[in-house]
């Protein structure tokens, strides 16, 4: 059974940083590509990065050149980098496979940017 723990995240003023973690449980993170989400009140969960085993990655638009998404197989974690963070980059964020499924949703972690 896989799990998936999100922790880093918390208040910070426009402009800082904050440095997310996933760590999963299970054999399957070293054989699939993950990804970190996020979610506002009344919109839909959005992907914000993706990263394959081997270490591609990808962005969407509004974080690219901001947020950095990197993995460490050895420790089955998963990490976001979010710098020069905005307030429209509060959300609560998730971690999961990717593409998503819905069994490995977890809490989350909110993240809250102040301007």
């Amino acid at each position: 059974q896989v799990q998936l723990v999100e922790s880093g995240g918390g208040l910070v003023q426009a402009g800082g940083s904050l440095r997310l973690s996933c760590a999963a449980s299970g054999s399957i993170f070293t054989i699939v590509s993950m990804g970190w989400y996020r979610q506002t009140p009344g919109k839909q969960r959005e992907l914000v990065a993706s990263i394959t085993r081997g270490g591609s990655t990808n962005y969407a638009d509004s974080v690219k050149g901001r947020f950095t998404i990197s993995r460490d197989n050895a420790k089955n974690t998963m990490y976001l980098q979010m710098n020069s963070l905005k307030p429209e980059d509060t959300a609560v964020y998730y971690c999961n496979i990717f593409p998503a499924w819905d069994r490995y949703w977890g809490q989350g972690t909110q993240v809250t940017v102040s301007s």
